[in-house]
Order: C-alpha cells, then structure tokens, then sequence
C-alpha cells in the first residue's frame, strides 16, 4: 500500500469505529444535565380548570413527580397504568405536564385511560418542556423536597424501572 494512502486509512477506520459504537448506544440512557439541579419553575393553565394556574414553585417542601405526557403519544398509552397504579398508593404528588396538545383531546384520554395526577398543567406551546429538557414524550422527573431534579427517565415508564428504579428512588428522597 503507497505511504499516502496509509493516514486517510487510519482516520477512516477511526471514525467508523466511533460511529459504529454509536449504533449500539441506548438513547433513553442520556444523562440530564438538570440531574441536582433546580427545577425550571413554570406557572401554567390547568387542564380541567384553565383559570386557575399550577405553579411549581408551590411544590418545593415535598417529593413529586413531573410526567410529561400527550393524548397524541402512543407510548404514554402504553405507560399510564404504572402512573394510575402509583397514583392509588399515595406516595407522592404526580403531576402531570400535557404538552403539545389539546385540551379537549387531553380531557378525552384521560377520561378513557383515568387521571393519576395531582395536578395536570397544560403546555400547548411546549415552551416549558424546552426549559425542563424535553426533546420526546413521554419523559418523567422527580424532583426533590429542595426542588431539584433528580432523576429522569426518557422513554415509557415500565414496570422494571418502577420497580428497580423509580420506587426505591421516592423512598430514598421522601427520607432525606
């Protein structure tokens, strides 16, 4: 092989290498770079009482979880009887961020799958999704009594990380 060939070789198969290695990367698993730090504070409409504002700061003192859902999200279907299951337990408040979507729309899914929220605040324009990260739905935070994020989870709630994960991780925050 001609010495001039050898350089770009090495930078190719360099470069395969690292996109091949990203090939078998698991996207759910992307760090946040919010993990411990303060929630992004937003006040919102509420979906069933639009005149009435949630406002997040109004959580700081307890444990709660933000799951960022839409009638529209195929998955959330898929990961909605985790939510109302935990919701009957009375762990801690869960509430619900509806992102990008109508409130009729909204008000129909969960009059068919059920409400597990405490709170639903409706996002239509997606802008606080933006400040919490959101970049797909369903994605599901919970936040510490300081009010910081610690933890999210991208991708449908299943029972395997309600269970290993999510569970554990309230119990452990609700004792601090």
């Amino acid at each position: 092989m001609k010495p001039q060939f050898i350089l770009p070789l090495i930078v190719f198969l360099g470069l395969s290498g690292f996109l091949a290695r990203g090939l078998f990367l698991d996207p759910s698993k992307l760090p946040s770079p919010l993990i411990d730090k303060s929630a992004p504070q937003f006040q919102l409409p509420q979906l069933h009482t639009p005149d009435i504002q949630f406002n997040s700061a109004d959580m700081i003192g307890q444990v709660w979880m933000l799951n960022v859902w839409a009638s529209w999200c195929t998955a959330c279907r898929v990961e909605h009887p985790y939510f109302n299951a935990l919701s009957q337990s009375r762990l801690l408040p869960i509430v619900g961020l509806n992102y990008k979507d109508t409130s009729l729309e909204a008000k129909t899914w969960l009059n068919q799958l059920g409400n597990p929220y405490t709170f639903i605040a409706t996002d239509s324009e997606g802008r606080v999704g933006i400040d919490w990260g959101v970049y797909g739905v369903p994605e599901t935070f919970l936040i510490g009594r300081k009010g910081n994020i610690r933890y999210k989870h991208v991708g449908p709630v299943d029972q395997q990380a309600m269970d290993e994960t999510i569970l554990p991780l309230i119990t452990a925050l609700q004792a601090e």
